[in-house]
């Protein structure tokens, strides 16, 4: 069964603007809110405005009853493990048990020099974000967790209270490069990846599930951009993406609601469980609502 949310970038807006997204999303029947965890924002100059992914995800559970509550995806960069496994289990009980964790090797380095991290080449924040992946799953797992790392070292650590959800939540791995996915399928519970095409995300997933231990319990998703209608895709695009909209085109959602939803069926083909629909500000949430009124509907049937 195909599964639809929706991942809003909190750039470029008011909490009032997104607290809308929130709200309606979760009433015109959608089943994920995520966000994306930049300090900068993504894309467009560096002193526009971009809210922290944490205090939003918080919100969002606060906000809504029924959604999952996402960030796709923390930088493991960005913040120590254990402080990120704290966060998650604190937002757990929040959303009642609807916490979903993201983790990815991180790419903004603007963010990195910017606030003195070092930002390490790609082989080595892999490294780091498996450690995280381990630390993280450990401390929601265990009552104690001692850890020789190459990043971290901890001593008799705990993370009381534990999630809601048992076992652990889902931990979604983001990941694009060859080396990336595999890993991700090898340590995640999940894998997301954006705007990719429908025959470039199959590619990419048969990566992923090539090292993945458990292929039946492995959850996939993808996010896409949406223009329903007569707009413009290429204008609406640099409006929000600026000098990165060229490459986006072939993995956003265009045209009329059967268009629409034909591009979805492909991805659904592809192995996509999960349809998240991108939004950056200015949000078309007509847009937003016609897909969920003219198009989910079909798809869900």
């Amino acid at each position: 069964m195909v599964h639809f949310g929706v991942h809003a970038g909190p750039q470029e807006c008011t909490i009032d603007e997104l607290r809308a997204v929130w709200t309606r999303t979760e009433e015109w029947g959608f089943e994920w809110l995520s966000v994306w965890d930049h300090f900068y924002p993504a894309h467009v100059g560096n002193d526009a405005d971009c809210f922290e992914a944490v205090a939003c995800q918080a919100a969002m559970a606060a906000l809504t009853t029924r959604v999952r509550i996402g960030c796709l995806v923390y930088s493991a960069g960005y913040r120590h493990p254990a402080v990120l496994a704290n966060a998650g289990a604190t937002i757990d009980h929040l959303a009642g048990g609807r916490f979903e964790m993201g983790l990815g090797a991180g790419w903004h380095q603007a963010e990195y020099e910017a606030y003195g991290m070092p930002f390490e080449s790609p082989a080595v924040r892999l490294r780091r974000l498996a450690e995280s992946v381990e630390i993280v799953r450990l401390l929601w797992t265990q009552d104690v967790v001692d850890y020789d790392g190459e990043f971290w070292t901890l001593r008799g650590a705990r993370c009381n209270t534990k999630p809601v959800q048992q076992p652990s939540p889902r931990i979604w791995v983001g990941a694009t490069g060859p080396r990336a996915l595999r890993q991700a399928g090898r340590i995640g519970d999940a894998w997301n990846t954006p705007f990719a095409s429908p025959e470039d995300y199959a590619r990419k997933l048969e990566l992923v599930m090539s090292e993945c231990p458990d292929p039946e319990r492995f959850a996939t998703g993808v996010n896409l951009y949406l223009v329903m209608g007569d707009d413009d895709p290429e204008e609406a695009l640099r409006r929000r993406f600026g000098a990165a909209s060229p490459g986006l085109l072939g993995g956003t959602l265009v045209g009329s609601p059967d268009q629409v939803e034909d591009r979805v069926r492909q991805y659904v083909a592809a192995g996509a469980q999960w349809i998240n629909i991108a939004l950056r500000a200015p949000f078309d949430l007509a847009s937003l609502e016609r897909f969920a009124t003219e198009v989910m509907p079909r798809l869900r049937a």
